[in-house]
């Protein structure tokens, strides 16, 4: 097991080894945008919930949901309330 962790990261490493500059910082752009994105999400999924409680209405607060509202955004809630409700 940790032969197979030392071999991924080695190959992480050589891919970000031949990034150039540009490439680097557009990926670390995207990624920092997911993680505010992932925060907000869980943000509105913890008031979702404290709002949908005097109605009860659950939404559970878990990665998939947060990742499933930070992607997709508006449609993405819409799904996670649509599935509240009728499950």
């Amino acid at each position: 097991m940790k032969v197979a962790i030392i071999l991924a990261l080695g190959v992480v490493l050589l891919f970000v080894l031949r990034l150039t500059k540009p490439q680097l910082q557009t990926a670390a752009e995207k990624l920092s945008i997911l993680w505010f994105r992932l925060a907000f999400a869980f943000l509105i999924l913890f008031i979702i919930n404290i709002a949908g409680g005097f109605v009860g209405l659950y939404v559970p607060i878990n990665i998939g949901s947060g990742f499933l509202l930070a992607v997709l955004g508006i449609p993405g809630l819409a799904s996670l309330l649509v599935l509240a409700v009728f499950l």
